[in-house]
């Protein structure tokens, strides 16, 4: 995170410009490769395809009635059937490794369907029927850009992410949370949580997308995972929306703390929150993404470059903000890079320089 001078975090927003609907970018030779050593890359009984031949679709409401973005989808009687079943063997690959004699007891509920975003997704709600526990999974478009943005969340955050692909589809566990525009709606001051813990977690969330170039990170796009301890609550923010990975040219489209969305929330840390401790927690993040990163450093390594391989935003993007990089981090390695895959690997090696030269002493990287 940029921690401005004076206050830690700073609630203004990123500078006005019209937003293009991001393209969806169909996934190469190269991260075909790595999914499938990964064993990412899954033989699926049900696509994306197959669930878009619905035959009809009515609003859903949430629980206190108030109309939703999603619409339930049903199908004609002998798809629904095997439909069903299918669905429950995806996720009984997705949680078990495929292993059906545990998921006899579970029922596919209901089927989602939601035309907002890129990824228009279907949500499949599975319900235990020995106990009404629900969970839920999502299928969806392929993009490229969302798959790199979860397999680097999984590498390089401390949240695990458990999603396959089948060629053109890409199925995704529930990231579960209250999303981070109501959480913010229900007021920031009135929670079992200490203040200082939120503002802890937003100057690390905020490094995180910052480094690995995750954009778009407006309150509804991530969400805020409370667990109680036994001393107050812990919490963590949590990204849910992986599209805007790598995307945008604007420097400032990259970090949380800029988005209007967002002013209540760092504004609530501005209060609670010293320079000096901002710091602190930025260099703490910087250190642990340094250390997921060496521990998976041959995964991040083949992932790197395949994501170099890729060409996942115009050029344009690409220039802009390799610029602006190369000025905040006062590098001119920033532009003799030639994709977005690159740039995540000169922001990793940045830190790593400005941690092993420079004392904690108040100044951030680019400062």
């Amino acid at each position: 995170m940029d921690v401005p001078s004076s206050p830690a975090l700073a609630a203004s927003a990123a500078p006005p410009r019209t937003q293009q609907r991001k393209p969806a970018y169909s996934v190469a030779a190269p991260l075909q490769d790595y999914l499938a050593r990964y064993r990412r890359e899954r033989e699926l009984p049900v696509t994306y395809g197959r669930l878009r031949r619905f035959a009809e679709s009515a609003p859903l409401a949430d629980a206190a009635g108030r109309p939703t973005l999603w619409e339930t989808v049903v199908y004609e009687q002998r798809e629904m059937e095997s439909l069903q079943d299918d669905l429950k063997k995806i996720y009984a690959i997705l949680r078990v490794d495929g292993d059906l004699t545990v998921m006899r007891h579970l029922y596919v509920d209901r089927v989602d369907y939601c035309s907002f975003g890129n990824s228009a997704p279907f949500r499949i709600r599975i319900v235990n029927a020995y106990n009404d526990n629900a969970d839920y999974f999502y299928v969806k478009r392929a993009d490229a850009s969302r798959i790199y943005g979860l397999e680097l969340e999984h590498v390089l955050s401390p949240n695990r992410m458990n999603y396959l692909t089948s060629g053109a589809t890409l199925v995704e566990e529930h990231v579960a949370g209250i999303p981070g525009d109501m959480f913010i709606a229900r007021g920031l001051g009135g929670r079992d949580l200490r203040p200082i813990r939120l503002a802890k977690e937003l100057v690390k969330f905020n490094e995180r997308c910052f480094v690995r170039l995750l954009g778009d990170m407006r309150a509804y796009n991530f969400v805020v995972v409370v667990t109680p301890d036994f001393e107050d609550a812990q919490v963590r923010i949590r990204a849910m929306d992986f599209d805007q990975q790598s995307y945008e040219g604007r420097l400032n489209f990259y970090r949380p703390q800029f988005f209007k969305d967002n002013g209540p929330l760092a504004l609530f840390c501005v209060k609670h929150l010293r320079l000096e401790t901002a710091l602190q927690y930025q260099r703490e993040e910087q250190v642990l993404m340094l250390q997921r990163a060496a521990v998976s450093e041959e995964r991040l390594r083949r992932l790197l470059a395949a994501m170099s391989a890729d060409a996942l935003a115009p050029d344009a993007h690409l220039h802009e903000l390799r610029t602006e990089l190369a000025e905040h981090y006062k590098r001119d390695a920033y532009l003799r890079c030639d994709s977005m895959g690159a740039l995540v690997r000169e922001n990793l090696e940045s830190i790593r320089q400005h941690i092993a030269t420079s004392p904690l002493d108040g100044s951030a990287p680019g400062e």
